[in-house]
């Protein structure tokens, strides 16, 4: 079993047996890792608390002829307490860690979205104003990576201007004449903050000035569009909603 050395964060970790865990990382160069951690669940592991989910971390990994590695060393690079310490930021924090671990595929290299998740982890750990706005921006950004964007400015079918109705099967905002059955009504308030939240990017959205009202009808237009589109429901969106301001 060759080894390797990784860099990653490290997106959840699950228990296996009575002393080891099955961790899963997002890692620089291989992509989505999942890899047995032996025995760290002891009191006595050298590993600790170094694979708990949102560190960062070092690793010597052999890799496994199964689809479990294994991993045989671990060194913290960043540990983001802060994220771990506060309500909001974890809420924040694990809408990321879950949209990576649903569009990361296993051993497929990405490296643009592994600087992603550090950059939005980083953006949380200097506790921000608007810690939720950091991940909604993280989410324009993982879509877009992902190939996704939601057209907001423009019809997604026909490119027609100022769109006033919204469908996530159809990509975004689009206009009256191209809109299927199920388009929902959307102002251009709530269409301009989900386009000012993607251009800023999840280092500068934490200090936008966001109006509450705006913010619950663009956050359900974002909410629905991620998940249609990741195809996969997110058990993180409702606990950052309920973080959300009112």
């Amino acid at each position: 079993m060759p080894l390797y050395k990784e860099q990653g964060v490290v997106l959840r970790a699950i228990k296996l047996g009575e002393a080891d865990k099955i961790v899963t990382v997002m890692t620089q160069g291989s992509g989505k890792v999942r890899a047995v951690a032996k025995g760290v669940r002891k009191t006595t592991s050298r590993f600790g608390a170094r694979l708990e989910p949102f560190t960062h971390v070092s690793l010597m990994v052999y890799r496994g002829r199964s689809s479990l590695d294994t991993i045989s060393q671990a060194e913290i690079i960043s540990p983001f307490r802060a994220i771990r310490d506060d309500l909001g930021l974890f809420a924040a924090g694990e809408t990321m860690l879950e949209a990576v671990d649903k569009v990361a595929e296993e051993h497929e290299r990405n490296v643009r979205l592994f600087l992603l998740l550090l950059t939005g982890l980083r953006a949380l750990q200097v506790r921000p104003a608007d810690p939720e706005a950091v991940a909604e921006s993280f989410l324009l950004s993982l879509l877009s990576l992902s190939g996704f964007h939601p057209s907001l400015s423009a019809c997604a079918v026909c490119g027609r201007p100022d769109p006033d109705l919204f469908a996530s099967g159809q990509g975004g905002a689009v206009c009256r004449f191209c809109a299927e059955p199920g388009a929902g009504p959307v102002s251009r308030e709530a269409l301009g903050l989900l386009a000012e939240l993607g251009a800023a990017g999840p280092g500068r959205a934490g200090a936008l000035m966001i109006d509450p009202y705006v913010r619950r009808e663009a956050r359900g237009l974002l909410f629905g569009f991620a998940e249609y589109h990741l195809e996969r429901r997110m058990k993180s969106l409702p606990i950052l909603a309920r973080s959300l301001v009112p």
